[in-house]
């Protein structure tokens, strides 16, 4: 189905893998759409709960491939990033799921991007990030100009990207650009321990609070305040809700279907 992605689903947890090793993962045109439509699939699949993102090899992404980018030299940027890279973070984001970025090395330009459109990021601990477009005289795009100064601060967005600082996994750790760092060898334990817990937890209600954490970067107090009324009004005629009021007054674990 797919020629640079791996696209795997098992109990719950929909893995999809950029599979371009040899080139550390760069983008071409193919890869970015066929990101996409791996997104539309696991919005589509009812049995998946959580869905991980991870890079093939020695590399999570390292960016654009210049090398095929170079054989368009009169291509709009503009119209590539509306076509090939926004849809993809735009998909990450709305998705009603939880994302995990399972950071196996290198992430850099719209590849440090897709990592930080996740939902969670684990890394290995010899894994980085950097904002690598000022090297090449380009600006932050797919993104991370709305994501860095939210995670780490104004100051500290400005210095990683105006200077394409190479950010090791347990500085990004300390720095809020991530959530865990773990030894390399103990990478795919870390995350199963994240995919175990959501691919059991009641996923509609998580994906709920991502929309609201979503709205809460630029809405009022008000605002929100409203609007977790109204989610928990869809949250609480839910299957899951009815269930873990059930499992709780039972005195038991509850079985959450995800709906």
């Amino acid at each position: 189905m797919y020629e640079f992605l791996k696209y795997e689903v098992a109990e719950g947890v929909a893995t999809i893998t950029l599979n371009r090793p040899e080139v550390y993962n760069a983008l071409n045109n193919e890869i970015t759409y066929e990101l996409q439509a791996a997104f539309k699939a696991v919005k589509k699949d009812s049995e998946v709960r959580v869905v991980v993102l991870t890079g093939e090899g020695k590399a999570f992404c390292s960016g654009q491939d210049l090398k095929a980018s170079s054989a368009e030299p009169n291509r709009s940027f503009s119209d590539s990033i509306h076509k090939r890279y926004n849809p993809i973070i735009k998909a990450i984001r709305n998705l009603p799921k939880p994302v995990i970025c399972r950071l196996n090395g290198v992430a850099a330009g719209a590849g440090c991007s897709f990592a930080l459109a996740c939902d969670l990021v684990v890394a290995g601990e010899s894994a980085k990030l950097i904002e690598v477009f000022v090297n090449i005289g380009l600006v932050l795009d797919s993104g991370s100009s709305y994501f860095l100064p939210r995670l780490v601060g104004s100051a500290k967005a400005f210095e990683l990207a105006t200077m394409g600082t190479r950010v090791s996994a347990k500085e990004a750790e300390t720095i809020g650009l991530i959530n865990k760092t773990v030894a390399d060898v103990e990478l795919d334990n870390a995350v199963k321990a994240y995919t175990d817990f959501y691919a059991k937890a009641p996923t509609k209600a998580i994906g709920l609070m991502k929309k609201m954490l979503n709205k809460s970067q630029h809405a009022t107090l008000s605002e929100m305040l409203d609007y977790e009324a109204y989610n928990q009004d869809i949250a609480g005629a839910s299957h899951d809700h009815k269930e873990g009021v059930t499992a709780f007054l039972e005195k038991r674990k509850a079985e959450f279907k995800g709906e």
